[in-house]
């Protein structure tokens, strides 16, 4: 007997919804939240592996919300409204899932319960198994013996799911899968907005039905219902229950049919996994899937299907011709001379699993060199490479900054051989900033037109032990494909060198590149190199510290709700908070209740309770991220030697990595405190200098608007002079509540804020938000036109313009979806101040790391954080290093208004801040 076929229905808006609850917010450097979008895949994924399923499809509501009966919308409207930060990834799972080449069952006037009831009835008709994975315990209903609906949930060990054929809904509710539709239809489902009678929980309901089978035979024997609280409401409320049963009962008959063909899955899932799709994953920067899908794909190209790609395209294979350096000494004098002769050499150093060069590639004009460090004398690689540097005259790289410690002199490099580099994966990051991937083999296809393979088709997820082995007579073999990895990443950056210089200058972007990008390169890896003291033993009494107050945090909320519970666990918090202690703001989901932030923070004032759990929260995540989590980078000399990165945010800020130490906490006390553990060297202090308001006076430049201007001309609080010119009290009344709601509206501006947003943050109604807002534009016209103009100028051109020519694409404002469009235009505005921002804050960084060394001091640039910057200081060059601090930092760019710092110093990072 033949093995039947399967297919799988994914409800995707109540997975898309299960996942964004279980899921911390995860957004990418435009913006977009994506913690949803990611989840979704994860479940997907993890079921597809689970079932080895022929067929998926996903079904969505066509639009949110649709309703099984128009004339019932009274009822189904009331639903929550959807958080914006998961609406706006709605939009983008259908693309992400139609990229995928998978089918979406959406029908105008049907919800997608129907549609999976409908195709799930035809699909057992036609002989194939279904699995329905979705949240909603409605589609129990939908149960067989060969149709099962799986449920996933989240739990903190990962994502678990619940099974169930009909013999499992008889099992755990006592009810056939038909008969779980008369027993929503007493009980109600207030999530569902299913209304049921009064008086009828979960357990009354499930008893009469599973003594009668329907509420039409247990009405026919109402005198005989028990207990008679339930007797008299389904009498009373007879019709209630005969609407809540439409409501809850899925169409099984709508007028849709399924592409079987369309949503075969085909060998493995493979044509799930397109180029197209790995895109999306890329601009996403969801890595996990990146992998994944890159994995496949090359997986794909092994078998043949991507050679057949390349060839039906007609794009040229790149050749290489290859010189394999392996005879020690002679080797030294054959590679300085090519050098030499070339002028201008691509590079790529190979570095084994203890960090030491074991090898490089050298791209010519017409030729790549591979050197191995084994043959060499003791002398090693990184004294050839360290010569073969100063005698270029210009060096192609990708990610230089990783490599340049095996090209260092000892001096850091000074500005006449920092010129000398070019980074081609920093340029392609100018040029394309949303791609967040800039590796060997798209910058080859960008500049060149050339398909090569890349780094995991060539070495799949082979690891470097595998790669680099040391065999008898300590003899270092290289594989072959790592090989070959290394020369075609040093082809890449040369071959990019004059093509992407030619970009930059089309697009106005050289100088931003040559004056600003690439030295930058330099004092990040200076500011790598330096790396940051932390007191290993001061950390683990912080960690032991904040154990002690979470443990007297959790007996303190056991106490307030009257027994133990997860704290953890959204879903009993809800309970504790919603049900038992019956505070207010309540916001049920079909998850149960919200107990997100915002939600807290609401209720803070109405319990103690709430506030040990906002503070809990704060400290278990310092605890785990911090206190536990730095210790892992501690290096041997008692320092952590991060990683910062210029190539992730869309923006143009630096991102940290490997810790992210941008992210210490400062908003409380305690978090601040973390900041003690990060000290200077014996002999040093801190000296720290932080911009103030950098974005505001950024605005106030760009927008030319002749009243902020002169407000910070004037040198007062310009939270204050913005509460009394809006609002138009005079300066010596403003009441503190007034300047929080004018500083709300001054930050608010720069990215955006609507009048939902405002009104969310300061606790009012949406109707005084905007009138806040008409309120500043009406005082600062200038801002309103700036802004308008900032939307028209991206909309024709497709992309924003920072002071100093960077460019941020915006293909969101050309979308079709309302809310990505409105996304878009929130760019628009925000990103020429936050992206000049963030350039005035590297021209500083170039100019302080300059100056340090120009000057002969000993004195280091050692951490960037935003606006703020922190040298590591001799004492006796305490004098010196504020001054160079003020005037780099004050005249990294000429403005209309002054650029000003707030600068301390201290023995540690907390008491220079």
């Amino acid at each position: 007997m033949s093995k039947r076929e399967k297919i799988i229905l994914i409800d995707g808006h109540s997975i898309l919804n299960r996942a964004f609850y279980g899921i911390p917010l995860l957004s990418n450097g435009e913006g977009l939240h994506t913690n949803a979008v990611y989840g979704f895949l994860n479940i997907l994924f993890k079921v597809l592996e689970e079932e080895k399923a022929q067929y998926l499809a996903v079904a969505f509501d066509l639009s949110a919300p649709t309703f099984r009966h128009k004339m019932f919308a009274d009822y189904k409207g009331t639903r929550h409204a959807m958080p914006d930060e998961l609406r706006e990834q709605v939009p983008v799972i259908k693309q992400v899932l139609e990229s995928m080449n998978v089918p979406l069952m959406m029908l105008e006037g049907y919800e997608a319960d129907d549609l999976l009831g409908t195709v799930s009835l035809k699909m057992e008709q036609s002989g194939l198994d279904v699995r329905i994975i979705s949240g909603d315990r409605d589609l129990l209903q939908l149960a067989s013996d060969v149709t099962m609906i799986r449920i996933p949930k989240t739990k903190r060990s990962g994502t678990e799911v619940e099974d169930y054929l009909a013999k499992d809904v008889e099992e755990k509710y006592l009810v056939s899968p038909t008969e779980f539709i008369d027993v929503k239809a007493l009980m109600g489902d207030a999530s569902d907005n299913i209304p049921g009678i009064p008086g009828v929980g979960e357990k009354t309901a499930t008893k009469i039905i599973a003594q009668y089978h329907s509420i039409e035979a247990a009405h026919d024997h109402v005198d005989e219902i028990r207990p008679a609280r339930a007797q008299t409401s389904l009498r009373e409320h007879w019709d209630d229950a005969v609407l809540s049963k439409t409501l809850a009962t899925i169409d099984r008959h709508a007028p849709f049919e399924l592409d079987l063909e369309a949503a075969r899955l085909g060998e493995s899932a493979e044509k799930l996994y397109t180029a197209s799709a790995l895109e999306w994953m890329k601009r996403l920067e969801l890595r996990n899937m990146i992998r994944r899908f890159s994995e496949h794909l090359s997986a794909n190209a092994e078998t043949g299907n991507a050679g057949a790609d390349r060839a039906s395209s007609g794009e040229p294979e790149k050749k290489e011709a290859l010189t394999d350096l392996t005879v020690g000494e002679e080797c030294r004098a054959c590679v300085l001379t090519k050098v030499k002769a070339a002028g201008r050499i691509g590079l790529q150093i190979l570095t084994d699993e203890e960090g030491r060069a074991a090898a490089a590639a050298i791209a010519l004009d017409d030729e790549t060199v591979f050197i191995r460090a084994a043959d060499l004398s003791s002398d090693g690689l990184s004294a050839l490479l360290t010569e073969a540097a100063q005698t270029a005259k210009k060096i192609d790289m990708i990610d230089a900054k990783e490599q340049l410690a095996y090209l260092d002199a000892g001096d850091g490099f000074g500005i006449s051989e920092q010129e000398k580099y070019f980074d081609a994966a920093i340029a392609a990051y100018l040029l394309n900033p949303l791609s967040g991937e800039y590796t060997y083999d798209n910058i080859e296809k960008d500049t060149t037109g050339a398909l090569v393979e890349s780094r995991t088709e060539l070495l799949g997820k082979r690891k470097l032990k595998e790669l680099i082995t040391l065999e008898e007579a300590e003899t270092v073999v290289i594989d072959e494909s790592l090989m070959k990895v290394i020369c075609l990443s040093s082809r890449a950056a040369y071959d990019a060198h004059e093509p992407y210089t030619q970009s930059l200058k089309d697009t106005e972007m050289l100088e931003l590149f040559t004056r600003i990008e690439m030295p930058l390169l330099f004092v990040l890896y200076h500011m790598q190199t330096e790396g940051i003291e932390v007191k290993g033993e001061e950390l683990r009494d912080y960690g032991e510290k904040l154990t002690g107050r979470i443990a007297e945090l959790e007996s303190s909320i056991y106490e307030k709700a009257g027994r133990e519970f997860n704290i953890n666990s959204p879903k009993q918090l809800g309970q504790i908070l919603f049900e038992d202690l019956k505070l207010p703001y309540a916001k049920k989901t079909k998850t149960g209740y919200s107990t997100a932030a915002d939600v807290l923070e609401k209720l803070a004032g109405e319990a103690p309770i709430v506030q040990e759990i906002l503070e809990y929260r704060q400290l278990t995540k310092l605890k785990s991220t911090y206190a536990d989590g730095l210790s892992n980078y501690i290096q041997k000399d008692g320092r952590i030697h991060g990683h910062f990165n210029q190539t992730i945010t869309a923006t143009g800020r630096i991102s940290s990595t490997d810790p992210n130490l941008q992210n210490i906490p400062v908003r409380t006390e305690l978090g601040r405190q973390l900041r003690r553990v990060f000290v200077p060297k014996e002999g040093c202090v801190f000296v720290d200098a932080d911009y103030s308001q950098i974005e505001l006076r950024v605005l106030a430049h760009v927008s030319g608007d002749e009243n902020l201007i002169a407000a910070y001309n004037q040198a007062e609080d310009i939270h204050a002079i913005t509460a009394s010119q809006v609002f138009h009290v005079p300066l010596e009344e403003v009441t503190p509540q007034l300047r929080r709601n004018a500083k709300a509206v001054n930050f608010g501006i720069v990215y955006g804020i609507s009048s939902f947003g405002l009104s969310q943050g300061l606790s009012i109604t949406r109707s005084e938000a905007q009138e806040y807002i008409e309120k500043y534009f009406e005082t600062f016209p200038g801002i309103k036109a700036f802004l308008d103009e900032s939307v028209k100028s991206a909309k024709e051109k497709g992309y924003s313009v920072t002071m100093f020519g960077r460019r941020r694409p915006i293909p969101e404002l050309k979308e079709s979806n309302f809310m990505r469009r409105q996304f878009g235009e929130r760019v628009a505005m925000n990103a020429p101040i936050q992206g000049s921002a963030a350039d005035i804050i590297k021209i500083a960084m170039v100019g302080v790391d300059r100056r340090l060394r120009a000057e002969g001091l000993k004195s280091r640039l050692v951490l960037q954080v935003h606006d703020e910057l922190l040298v590591e200081t001799e004492k006796s060059e305490i004098e010196a290093v504020e001054r160079i601090l003020s005037e780099e930092m004050e005249g990294a760019a000429k403005m209309r208004v002054k650029l000003e710092i707030d600068m301390n110093a201290g023995g540690s990072w907390y008491e220079a801040h």
